[in-house]
């Protein structure tokens, strides 16, 4: 089925764009260096719709389509893969605490997020869990009417901005996967909570960070969802950011490829322009190519989403395939610009770097096929996995 934008999405489009154009895309590599987004850019995004467009109208949101959000992180990131981050959490956590938080905490968070006022973290990843993310350590222990929490989440994005964090805990049997594990609003602004920042490659701004709760008291009322029962409610979700996270990094992507076509048109060598030479318009045509492709997939699995139509495995292929391939493309837009290239007056470098780490974040290729094998053949696809685990015991 070909995708389509409407009207009212393509104007939405268009916003995103000339606000990426004019207010993102010169001043990039400057912020890339920085360890922090800008809160009055951010709150800029928020007054121009370009947050959480798909959150409820009641919580200040348009109810737009997933499709408009990813309209809009695809232009954002086009100029600022950095920036375009804010909506993207702004759809997946403001949509997740809409849905799954109290009546009175989504009031008075969710508009805020859509306002550009405050920045929700997730609190999934742990120091030994990693690609096994049900594997918990941080644990939600009973105190009075409320909860305390103790243990680290790593790897969070905004984990020294965040404002607040929806974070997994185990409040069952340790040893029971999945089953066992609750998810609580924290208000990241509590007594006993630490946070550090990496110093990773790219994706500086964003802040991946570790946070440590010592004995932090959790309300009642901050529990999300069934108790013990929150990870495959919540975690559903995800399939929504996973083709969210394909758009943000086919952005850059696009922008490279575009900066390449101008620069081999300009360039001449042996008297001719390179645009002439097809060992170098060739690999252009692949990744115009490539991104029409991709593009398509993952519009297509938003429009899935937006008619509660089944999308998890479509959206395990836009996380796994477009990451990897928008770094191949931008590699190889580095290499056509040659020597100058290489060097970091250009933002082709920048960009690699950024979208690398989504390689690995949010679920590696490796999982993603798992997924994807599962939709297809079941949970057939884990028994060899199994088998090999209990030889080696």
């Amino acid at each position: 089925m070909p995708f389509q934008p409407t009207e009212d999405q393509l104007a939405f489009r268009e916003v995103a764009r000339r606000f990426a154009r004019e207010r993102l895309a010169d001043g990039y590599q400057k912020r890339a260096k920085g360890h922090v987004l800008d809160r009055e850019l951010i709150r800029e995004m928020g007054s121009l719709g370009l947050i959480g467009p798909d959150l409820p109208e009641k919580l200040g949101g348009m109810g737009e389509s997933s499709v408009t959000a990813g309209l809009i992180t695809e232009q954002i990131a086009y100029a600022d893969f950095n920036v375009s981050y804010v909506q993207l959490l702004g759809s997946l956590m403001g949509g997740m605490v809409a849905k799954h938080a109290s009546e009175d905490i989504a009031r008075d968070w969710v508009p805020r997020v859509i306002a550009g006022d405050a920045v929700i973290g997730l609190g999934l990843t742990e120091p030994r869990g990693g690609s096994d993310a049900a594997n918990l350590q941080l644990r939600a222990e009973k105190s009075g009417n409320g909860w305390r929490l103790n243990g680290e989440k790593t790897s969070m994005s905004f984990a020294a901005q965040a404002d607040a964090a929806v974070v997994f805990a185990r409040t069952g049997d340790p040893q029971g996967g999945s089953r066992g594990v609750s998810a609580f609003f924290v208000n990241l602004a509590e007594k006993g909570i630490k946070r550090t920042h990496f110093d990773d490659i790219g994706t500086k701004p964003v802040g991946r960070g570790s946070v440590f709760f010592d004995d932090v008291p959790v309300p009642a009322e901050c529990l999300m969802g069934e108790q013990d029962r929150a990870f495959g409610t919540i975690m559903a979700g995800f399939d929504y950011s996973r083709a969210l996270i394909g758009l943000e990094c086919l952005g850059p992507a696009q922008a490279s490829v575009d900066e390449t076509w101008a620069y081999v048109q300009q360039r001449e060598a042996f008297g001719a322009p390179l645009a002439q030479y097809q060992g170098v318009t060739f690999p252009l045509a692949e990744a115009e190519t490539q991104l029409t492709m991709m593009r398509q997939l993952c519009y297509y699995t938003l429009d899935l989403r937006d008619r509660n139509m089944p999308h998890t495995a479509e959206a395990a292929m836009c996380k796994w395939y477009v990451p990897k391939t928008a770094c191949e493309i931008m590699q190889q837009c580095l290499i056509l610009h040659g020597h100058y290239g290489y060097t970091t007056d250009l933002p082709h470098h920048q960009r690699y770097n950024d979208v690398l780490g989504l390689q690995i974040g949010d679920g590696t290729a490796q999982i993603q096929k798992l997924v994807i094998a599962r939709e297809r053949v079941g949970r057939v696809a884990l028994q060899y996995d199994r088998r090999a685990k209990g030889a080696a015991k």
